[in-house]
């Protein structure tokens, strides 16, 4: 009962007039941007991280989480209309959705992601509201030595999770790190890595690493690779789902919700393997297998609601551990530290309006979100036109003018560009750029919780193994680490 009330408390702030036009802009922009092949939520975040520096903590938020929710909205339209996933979490969903728009069911392709995108981020947010506190409170029985181990199970898990090969996530991750120690050790007063440079003895600010990898190496990368735009299908007129395409898609949207948001919720959840396993489930369950692979409707509708679902399982470790488990949460945490907030049991206690007024704007968001995609849809396919010249420049001249913001500082915008450079080169190599700015931003904190946690066994290591938490999620982030590269031996020899 005590989540209802701080949730109330939560509505009466996310429904000001400033805060209702922000959820608006970040729904917005997240559909926009889900659309556009390739630019998905985690750039959008990012590129808007200098132009938010001077707003309201709680207004920044409620926009950052109006373009995650939007993006994985939006990136349904483009798998759909143009067989191109806009986010990794739409890829299942052109499978079967592409079908049905070649086959003239476009509207009930496009109406059924946008209804099922709304039941499970209701029922993922509402899921959110009451396992979020439970977890905060577990987590304020950690010491130093259980958030060090917990963060290197974080390291662990995305680090092989997220790279095609365990060594290419852990080659990202201790690039994050490295840039991480960057500076003056708080500790010890010396500087470290500087090269002798004035301005990198405050270190890296995050705000760059982060625009450089994602803005500028993505959209370097996209447009070294950019091919002709694939044959859009356009929506004529909107037609509502038929009694029939109804009653075969309110069991995956309930399915793929109660799915999706465990596992999003989990270190190495993410959006990608619920809609995977959302699609084999309704394809074994569905009353009519034959129609898979040709346009069958549950295809869309279960995958879409485990995508929005897991959308809102990643804000659980994030809110309640500072805990990253997807890209785009990468970039929130690197939200965090712009605001001088640290994500984590206390933030509960110490910022309720910022956790319970994000909280109640995803309700306002879903909403907004399904009266936007349900008429707007042949309109929003539009956007599929704009030429890629003009939108690869408009996110650099963005990238740039924000990143000047934060210091005024050419040698930011220099240090942006080299990092964009490093960015676009690990795509070339498949090397994936999350783990380095987790590393990066969890880095520093890793070391801090690892000379406290000594500090208190005056100097004993072992108090990481004696420590029954500690030593669990120790134990975990090994299983992690080597079972990755096992399973996946396995599945070659098999």
């Amino acid at each position: 009962m005590e989540s209802l009330g701080l949730l109330m408390d939560g509505f009466s702030i996310a429904l000001q007039w400033d805060n209702l036009l922000w959820a608006f802009v970040g729904v917005l922009l997240g559909t926009a941007v889900g659309i556009l092949p390739g630019i998905g939520p985690a750039l959008t975040v990012a590129l808007l991280l200098p132009v938010t520096y001077s707003l309201n903590p709680v207004s920044a938020f409620i926009m950052f989480a109006g373009i995650y929710y939007g993006g994985m909205y939006g990136g349904s339209t483009t798998s759909i209309l143009l067989n191109t996933p806009g986010e990794s979490g739409s890829i299942i969903t052109a499978l079967e959705g592409n079908k049905m728009a070649r086959s003239g069911r476009a509207s009930a392709a496009l109406a059924t992601a946008a209804i099922g995108s709304f039941v499970a981020g209701t029922i993922g947010t509402i899921a959110l509201t009451f396992a979020a506190p439970a977890l905060a409170d577990m987590a304020l029985v950690f010491g130093p030595a259980e958030y060090f181990a917990l963060i290197a199970l974080g390291f662990t898990t995305i680090s092989s999770v997220l790279g095609k090969t365990p060594s290419r996530g852990l080659l990202s991750l201790f690039l994050g790190l490295a840039l991480g120690v960057i500076g003056i050790d708080l500790q010890t007063g010396q500087a470290r890595f500087t090269l002798g440079l004035l301005p990198l003895l405050d270190g890296i600010h995050v705000v760059v690493v982060a625009v450089g990898l994602f803005a500028v190496g993505e959209t370097l990368f996209l447009a070294s690779q950019s091919k002709g735009a694939g044959e859009i299908i356009n929506v004529k007129g909107w037609t509502w789902l038929s009694r029939d395409e109804l009653s075969r898609s309110w069991k995956p949207w309930i399915r793929g919700s109660l799915l999706g948001f465990p596992i999003g919720g989990l270190p190495t959840g993410g959006a990608e393997i619920p809609t995977f396993l959302s699609y084999a489930i309704e394809k074994r369950l569905s009353s009519k297998p034959e129609e898979f692979g040709k346009g069958a409707i549950e295809g869309v509708a279960g995958p879409e609601a485990a995508n929005n679902a897991a959308a809102a399982g990643v804000l659980v470790p994030l809110l309640t551990l500072g805990l990253p488990t997807s890209a785009t949460a990468a970039i929130m945490l690197a939200a965090f530290q712009q605001f001088n907030l640290q994500p984590g049991p206390l933030i509960f206690i110490n910022n309720p309006d910022l956790v319970w007024g994000l909280i109640a704007s995803l309700y306002i968001g879903n909403l907004m979100l399904l009266i936007l995609n349900l008429p707007l849809a042949p309109l929003w396919a539009r956007l599929l036109k704009i030429p890629s010249p003009y939108l690869y420049g408009g996110i650099l001249v963005f990238a740039t003018l924000g990143t000047y913001s934060l210091n005024n500082s050419v040698f930011d915008v220099g240090l942006m560009y080299m990092i964009g450079v490093l960015g676009y080169c690990m795509r070339l190599v498949d090397v994936p750029v999350a783990p380095a700015v987790i590393g990066m931003i969890l880095g520093p904190m890793a070391e801090q919780q690892f000379r406290r946690a000594l500090a208190i066994s005056q100097g004993d290591p072992a108090i990481f193994f004696t420590r029954p938490i500690s030593a669990t999620l120790l134990g975990l982030a090994f299983f992690a680490l080597v079972s990755v590269p096992v399973y996946r031996y396995w599945q070659t020899r098999k």
